[in-house]
């Protein structure tokens, strides 16, 4: 009842882009976390002169564990650096003035961020909730509840489509912060920009992954409807 081959179609797409994604952004950070900037600036270095230079110097900067982990957190009005930051490298530059970038989204009152932020805690609900009444709804017979659980899954869909716009931006306001501090070489920028862009390529996976995911309920539920008609 719960498992249909048709899921294959729909789920191997998104699930293949996203192991793509996972793997080109690994080995792309790897890659340029073993190159050291030519100005010899880590990547805690490079978030305070980019604070400074930019109108951030009202940022907490804390540090986390692990590696790819940073993030900025407009709540508190932070940045989190994983362990890596503290490496020279163009990765730990390139991966530290992205998050910068939210901070400067933030900071300008950038629409994208703030309507992304408004809608977590309906999608942190919908993600596990949405899936429960769409099976329910289908196991007991009631459209109504099905169709409940298609919209209420619908905000991850939302919420990974607003994602794309937050990231991509960002990443174009870290390469602008970069260019204009002098903090990487000229011949670096072109580096920095392919582990932005690796990693955004997760977030186009995670997209793809949601709408297929929409897809394969609203076919199951129209292929049923025109069934009992």
């Amino acid at each position: 009842m719960f498992f249909n081959p048709q899921y294959l179609v729909y789920a191997l797409p998104g699930l293949l882009l996203a192991l793509l994604a996972q793997w080109h952004v690994r080995s792309t950070f790897s890659r340029f976390a073993k190159v050291p900037t030519a100005r010899h600036v880590n990547g805690l270095q490079a978030a305070n002169i980019l604070m400074s230079s930019n109108g951030l110097s009202h940022i907490g900067v804390n540090g986390i564990a692990g590696e790819l982990t940073d993030h900025y957190d407009p709540r508190d009005k932070t940045i989190s650096l994983s362990d890596s930051s503290s490496q020279n490298s163009i990765a730990s530059v390139a991966v530290v003035a992205h998050e910068l970038g939210h901070a400067q989204q933030d900071a300008e009152g950038y629409m994208p961020l703030k309507l992304r932020g408004a809608i977590v805690p309906a999608v942190q609900i919908g993600g596990w909730v949405g899936p429960l009444l769409f099976f329910a709804g289908l196991f007991i017979g009631i459209t109504q509840l099905a169709w409940l659980g298609v919209l209420a899954f619908g905000l991850t869909t939302v919420f990974a489509l607003v994602t794309l716009p937050v990231e991509f931006d960002a990443s174009s306001r870290a390469m602008r912060m970069l260019e204009s501090s002098g903090i990487l070489a000229a011949n670096e920028l072109g580096s920095a920009r392919s582990v932005l862009n690796a990693a955004a390529l997760t977030y186009v996976a995670a997209a793809l992954q949601s709408i297929l995911t929409m897809l394969y309920y609203v076919t199951l539920l129209s292929g049923g409807s025109r069934r009992r008609n």
